[in-house]
């Protein structure tokens, strides 16, 4: 990935890196999910970033089953 450039969106790699960042600020792991899950909602809106997280579980689901 060249730098400055951003992981494709809905890949889960920019929340995964998000909440990387919180947790490194002292936050748990919980609490840091759930302010870049509403730092996504308010960014993208409640539809597209359902959409997004539906995506995430699904992918989530998959890779449990593999």
């Amino acid at each position: 990935m060249p730098k400055g450039k951003k992981p494709k969106l809905g890949s889960g790699k920019r929340f995964k890196a998000l909440t990387s960042k919180l947790e490194k600020s002292g936050k748990s792991a919980k609490s840091a999910a759930a302010i870049a899950a509403s730092i996504g909602r308010k960014k993208y809106g409640k539809k597209k970033f359902a959409k997004l997280a539906s995506k995430g579980r699904k992918r989530a689901a998959a890779a449990r089953k593999a």
